[in-house]
């Protein structure tokens, strides 16, 4: 494996099937979903679309497998909230693991953002919401007023803006994604400081 690449993709070039996901979301960026060909990614790939269909019948299936891989970490993170008490450390750990899970998705939340009416043609977008609500529910205490519930659902879209609406801005862009933490982590804080006082 060459060294080359930047450390999230060297980790995610090791297969086959990691090297076509990877490649087609790069074409799907540069020159749209519709307009990009199966035998376009085989041609950038170097392989035989026979051996691309080995993998995958149809673009649908690569964009699919993808939303599923890489989420896949946010349904783990889902499913360990659910197991652990419901304390601060708890909701700071899940908002600090949903921050880095992000980050690894990046290009496919960027494809989700600009591609949205393939997301809805292909339902990822229900199962994305799917997940949020999980979040939400594991970030949320039932007991508090509603402003603290709101600071906690907040933390998650600041973590989305941070990656769509800071992206474009000067900076360090692990600097910014600090940033974005820390405000993400201030509201849980806060939400949980104000619910404690309250009881």
């Amino acid at each position: 494996m060459g060294v080359t690449m930047d450390g999230t993709k060297h980790q995610r070039r090791g297969n086959t099937r990691q090297r076509i996901q990877d490649v087609a979301l790069e074409l799907f960026a540069e020159q749209g979903y519709e307009k990009t060909s199966l035998r376009e990614i085989a041609e950038c790939l170097d392989v035989t679309k026979a051996a691309l269909y080995y993998h995958f019948k149809t673009k649908e299936e690569i964009i699919v497998s993808l939303f599923e891989d890489l989420t896949k970490p946010i349904e783990d993170l889902i499913e360990w909230g659910r197991r652990q008490p419901q304390t601060l450390e708890t909701r700071q750990l899940i908002v600090r693991r949903y921050s880095e899970a992000l980050a690894g998705a990046e290009p496919l939340f960027r494809f989700m953002q600009e591609n949205q009416a393939t997301v809805r043609e292909l339902r990822i977008g229900d199962t994305f919401k799917d997940r949020m609500r999980g979040l939400r529910d594991i970030l949320i205490d039932p007991g508090a007023e509603l402003v603290d519930q709101v600071r906690s659902v907040s933390a998650l879209f600041t973590l989305h803006a941070g990656m769509f609406v800071m992206q474009d801005l000067e900076g360090d862009p692990e600097k910014k994604r600090e940033a974005v933490l820390e405000v993400a982590l201030d509201l849980v804080t806060q939400a949980h400081e104000h619910t404690r006082e309250r009881g």
